[in-house]
């Protein structure tokens, strides 16, 4: 679809139908029917932790052996099995091969799991995967889904028909709309829509790219296997073909003919402008499915939380961050590791809001001349002092160290990246803060898992309106401290200084 260089959401969309209303008990209840003989889990391959932002109260791993899934499957909430379960593979920081060998190992003892697992009437607990990547269409395509097929069909013959492309966000300004891949403008550019070949984030590092148009993207990524003609495009016509009155089982409908067609992984890609977009594609794979398709999905955040039909979880206030723990005195710690514009300007602000707070920076710069041990050492003592009676954002410098070389800049971010957690780590041990936060995916997922130490969490729930997620450690040396997962693409300038605020008893 050509679009022209300014662009205006409302222009774009008025070529479109108006988007089918549907609650999300509708998906909920079409889930529990196709469930009813055998019960079904999503299991989400989160390449990083942020994936869980857009959904509440449901279980996240950082470790995935058999007996991770065994007590991922077998937990309750409110007295219920979970309809998914976020597994955290931080592959976004591994490399191409690393990423591979990760994925399949998770999808093999999850298919072990599920095979140990007995529902209603002796049934067996059927798994369907996700590979959540970002809403910028960085990460590992084609690679990590397919990996997840590849694995699956090793384990259980099952051969995937189609693999469900959905990287629009759109509580976080992504959406897509006639088969392109748009970020909404904000503040003065509000109303406006910028194809995300043509932000910062197509030029990252290590997973760069020029198309805009997801069918040319696809192309582009798997170097021609997909061509872009043979990508199948669920536009707005299609995912709203009931109109906002109808019923709709006729967008249902209308999403699984499209779709009948697509064999050997062939590439889905769909509109998507609202949650209610996200429900009607929710009903439509339900119904593909039910016919007998084999799905999977590379998806955005909220994806999930549309297709198991969960209702949008409204913020957190401090209290509920709280609740059920006793909160220390103790100050926290707000770790920044990205290094994209909004996290730099989210940083910027809270350091002039937040004047009791205590900033350490680790300087990468001494980080990679080495005496690396003895410069953090230093920075931890630094920290654990000054918790004791303030807020500490540890930060890295601003200044981002990067080479032409993909691999290489992979190296430095994990050097980086480990370095952080050391810091964490030893702090945790020595003095344990009142809250974590952490800023930027891989930061996430490296002060969770290894930082915090962290095996088995819920996530609560958003701290602000669709995004920035809660999770709640139950089990390790974290336990009961409140950690905030926070995207370094997400938010506005004040988001930061907002969630710091609620947790802090100094701010």
């Amino acid at each position: 679809m050509p679009f022209e260089s300014e662009l205006f959401e409302a222009e774009v969309l008025a070529a479109f139908p108006a988007e089918v209303r549907i609650p999300a008990r509708t998906v909920a209840d079409a889930l529990a029917a196709s469930s009813e003989s055998s019960p079904r889990m999503l299991v989400v391959l989160d390449d990083d932790p942020t994936g869980t932002q857009s959904v509440a109260d449901l279980p996240v791993l950082t470790r995935w052996d058999v007996a991770d899934f065994t007590w991922a499957f077998n937990h309750r909430i409110n007295g219920r099995r979970q309809d998914a379960v976020y597994v955290l593979t931080n592959t976004r920081s591994l490399d191409p091969a690393e990423a591979a060998a990760r994925n399949e190992e998770v999808v093999r003892n999850a298919l072990a799991a599920a095979a140990l697992e007995a529902g209603g009437a002796g049934s067996r607990l059927r798994l369907g995967f996700v590979s959540r990547s970002d809403s910028t269409l960085r990460g590992h395509y084609p690679l990590e889904p397919d990996t997840i097929s590849a694995t699956v069909a090793a384990v259980s013959g099952e051969v995937t028909d189609g693999v469900v492309i959905v990287p629009a966000f759109p509580d976080a300004g992504r959406v897509t709309i006639g088969g392109v891949h748009f970020m909404r403008g904000t503040g003065d550019d509000a109303g406006k829509l910028t194809p995300v070949a043509d932000t910062e984030f197509a030029r990252d590092a290590s997973f760069g790219f020029a198309n805009s148009e997801l069918a040319k993207y696809v192309e582009e990524k798997s170097k021609g296997r997909f061509r872009a003609d043979s990508v199948i495009v669920l536009t707005l016509d299609v995912i709203r073909a009931a109109g906002p009155d109808g019923d709709p089982q006729i967008s249902a409908k209308a999403i699984a003919d499209a779709i009948d067609s697509a064999t050997d992984s062939t590439p889905i890609v769909a509109d998507i402008v609202s949650e209610n977009d996200l429900r009607a594609l929710a009903l439509g794979l339900d119904e593909a499915e039910r016919r007998g398709k084999k799905l999977l999905y590379r998806v955005g955040p909220p994806f999930v939380r549309g297709r198991i039909g969960q209702e949008i979880r409204t913020e957190l206030s401090g209290e509920e961050a709280y609740a059920g723990n006793t909160p220390s005195g103790a100050g926290g710690l707000i770790v920044v590791g990205s290094h994209v514009g909004v996290t730099t300007r989210q940083l910027k602000a809270l350091v002039e809001q937040h004047s009791a707070a205590r900033i350490v920076e680790i300087d990468v710069e001494k980080l990679l001349g080495g005496n690396s041990a003895g410069y953090l050492g230093d920075i931890v003592r630094d920290v654990v002092e000054s918790l004791h009676s303030a807020d500490v954002i540890l930060h890295t410098s601003r200044l981002l160290i990067k080479t032409d070389d993909a691999a290489e800049s992979l190296r430095i971010a994990r050097t980086v990246s480990a370095a952080v957690v050391a810091v964490v780590n030893r702090t945790l041990k020595t003095f344990p803060p009142r809250f974590v936060i952490a800023k930027g995916g891989i930061t996430s997922s490296d002060v969770a898992a290894h930082g915090l130490e962290i095996r088995h969490a819920i996530v609560r729930g958003p701290m602000l309106p669709g995004i920035v997620s809660l999770w709640e450690p139950v089990d390790g040396p974290a336990k009961g401290i409140p950690f905030v997962v926070f995207a370094g693409n997400v938010g506005d300038d004040e988001s930061l200084a907002q969630v710091t605020r609620k947790l802090s008893n100094t701010f």
